[in-house]
């Protein structure tokens, strides 16, 4: 991912004034004046290098341009290292107040962190986390399984720390090398060795075994919440295909049937905003296809798929168009079928993706 540093006041009040102008571009164009908001979530580890200034500014825009439903979620995105508290004081006496914190840990053993190329040490995560938790009861950590480094005894110590600090939520991504990155640059080379498929199964049911004993339990196959409680509003509800606006740089979105992104060049976006133009880059209109495929890949995110639901938004039994399919998946065991829904197994969830990307190539095949 793209990481921008060493930004001075004025070059972030700029980055400022766009969101919000881009903001009052976007309700125009878009005629989102009477739509309510139930999510809002701000990311990208902007949130805790922004000042108070620059974060009250942000918030109260949004709160003046829309109508924030009673119970509506607001997360923030922060780097543990950036993460003091005075910035968790901030966030807790924003316009809109912040009711969820999520950092991206990726380790807490140091050895791993090293090979990360951080700058922080669990000791400090901890601390970040703690910082946090004063201010609001709902935090969430994203832990990496299968970084540079990872063995059975570090990614062990990884979760059984994410345990021991008691965040209301743990999501597990697995770790995933990109041509651009400085992993798959050090791979080339041989500088490092990341965990095989069978190491990474091993990883995540260590994972599934260890979250189910502290009864963390799972909403989707990678995201676990401490008692079920604080279910997660924004994900799911993307899932499932509503609209979401984006802002800021490099920010996608959905609005009807049109996907968006803007320009990932930030110099870029704040001429093209100050210019009075949009900053989007790229665009796709949804056929119905693309939406039922959609229903299904990103559905099966959450662990299960209503059949009854995808046959009134699109008049189709999904497993009758995806008979074979889906009857393979029954048969290997990666899913249970009834007549009202699909639910991925245990084995399922050490899958991933898989259920959902099957279904979707199923899906996909229909027309050609």
């Amino acid at each position: 991912y793209r990481v921008v540093t060493g930004a001075s006041k004025a070059e972030m009040d700029r980055c400022a004034d766009a969101i919000c102008k881009e903001l009052d571009m976007s309700v125009e164009l878009y005629n989102l004046q009477d739509r309510p908001i139930r999510s809002i979530y701000f990311g990208g580890g902007t949130p805790t290098m922004l000042q108070k200034q620059q974060l009250d500014r942000i918030t109260q825009h949004i709160k003046d341009s829309f109508t924030i439903t009673e119970g509506a979620e607001f997360t923030i995105e922060g780097e543990p290292v950036s993460m003091t508290q005075k910035k968790a004081d901030i966030f807790a006496n924003l316009p809109i107040p912040v009711t969820r914190i999520s950092m991206g840990v990726q380790s807490l053993d140091d050895d791993v962190i090293q090979h990360t190329q951080r700058k922080d040490k669990a000791t400090t995560v901890i601390r970040a986390i703690d910082f946090a938790q004063s201010v609001v009861p709902n935090v969430n950590i994203d832990l990496m399984s299968g970084l540079a480094g990872d063995t059975m005894e570090t990614w062990q110590n990884s979760v059984n720390k994410a345990l021991d600090t008691g965040v209301s939520s743990i999501t597990v991504y697995k770790t995933e090398v990109y041509a651009n990155s400085q992993y798959y640059r050090e791979l080339r080379k041989d500088a490092i060795r990341l965990p095989n498929d069978d190491e990474e199964f091993e990883y995540m049911e260590y994972a599934l075994e260890s979250f189910e004993k502290a009864n963390y339990k799972p909403w989707s196959f990678f995201a676990f919440t401490k008692n079920g409680d604080y279910p997660h509003l924004h994900a799911p509800s993307l899932w499932k295909g509503e609209d979401y606006l984006p802002l800021g740089t490099s920010a996608f979105g959905k609005i009807g049937d049109q996907l968006y992104q803007n320009t990932n060049d930030p110099d870029k976006y704040v001429d093209l905003i100050e210019e009075g133009r949009s900053p989007v880059n790229r665009g796709h209109k949804l056929t119905c296809q693309d939406k039922m495929v959609r229903a299904a890949l990103l559905g099966m995110k959450l662990m299960k798929l209503d059949l009854n639901l995808f046959e009134k938004a699109f008049g189709y039994r999904l497993e009758k168009l995806c008979a074979p399919i889906v009857g393979e998946l029954h048969d290997a065991g990666f899913v249970e079928v009834s007549d009202s829904e699909i639910n991925m197994t245990r084995k399922g969830m050490l899958h991933g993706d898989y259920v959902g990307k099957q279904l979707g190539r199923g899906l996909q095949e229909l027309g050609a």
